[in-house]
């Protein structure tokens, strides 16, 4: 089976995408999952309800609030386009934004379940023998938390491929720029006579989030 050079596009796209939004997700997961599971702050309930609003708000509510924040002429996109020449609107750059969006509930989640399952006095025990807290949680904590930061990371990489309302809402469906499978497959849908090749991207897709899933499984049994 030959892939059309429409499919292969939207393949290598989405698998950019993803790649590059979980480089940005693992250091905003470990973060944020850090700072809920070990300290205590005003607001916390807050940031942990924005964290997670995406799961709940319908894709095309995130899509446009994306699209006045870092549209062409959103309130933050504009500046960066005036002064630096920055632009995510109908760019694939968008799409990244719009995967670590949603993506990201399910990294944060991952992480702080994995740290708050590590015990806390091994913590106090390397702060008495002379670590800092950045050495005790690249030393201490992350080891321990490592199969849940692995399980987080494959969750968000396969949401990344997965995501198409956000996207389509804010950077459209672009043939090579921002069309990713779902979006591929969802313009296969509505021309009459491609149900084939939307499936082909379909089985494409299954294929790839079960490789992640079975990569994801024995990356954590060699950790533990």
């Amino acid at each position: 089976m030959s892939l059309s050079q429409f499919e292969l596009d939207a393949i290598l796209l989405s698998l950019k995408v993803a790649f590059v939004a979980l480089c940005w997700l693992l250091p905003l997961g470990l973060a944020l999952g850090w700072l809920l599971a070990r300290k205590q702050f005003l607001g916390k309930s807050l940031v942990d309800a924005l964290i997670h609003l995406p799961l709940i708000l319908p894709p095309v509510v995130v899509g446009y609030l994306l699209l006045i924040t870092f549209g062409r002429y959103g309130w933050l996109g504009d500046p960066l386009y005036r002064y630096f020449g920055v632009e995510f609107g109908f760019s694939w750059k968008g799409a990244v934004i719009a995967s670590v969006i949603v993506s990201l509930p399910l990294i944060v989640r991952a992480i702080r379940q994995a740290i708050e399952q590590v015990d806390t006095k091994l913590e106090k025990a390397a702060h008495t023998l002379g670590h800092s807290p950045w050495q005790v949680f690249w030393r201490v904590t992350l080891p321990l938390a490592w199969p849940g930061v692995i399980s987080g990371a494959v969750l968000a990489f396969a949401r990344s491929l997965g995501e198409f309302g956000a996207t389509i809402t804010f950077v459209s469906s672009i043939p090579g720029e921002t069309q990713t499978i779902p979006l591929a497959m969802y313009n296969f849908v509505e021309i009459p006579g491609m149900e084939y090749q939307a499936a082909r991207l379909c089985v494409i897709a299954i294929a790839i989030a079960l490789g992640s899933m079975i990569l994801s499984n024995r990356l954590s049994k060699s950790v533990r």
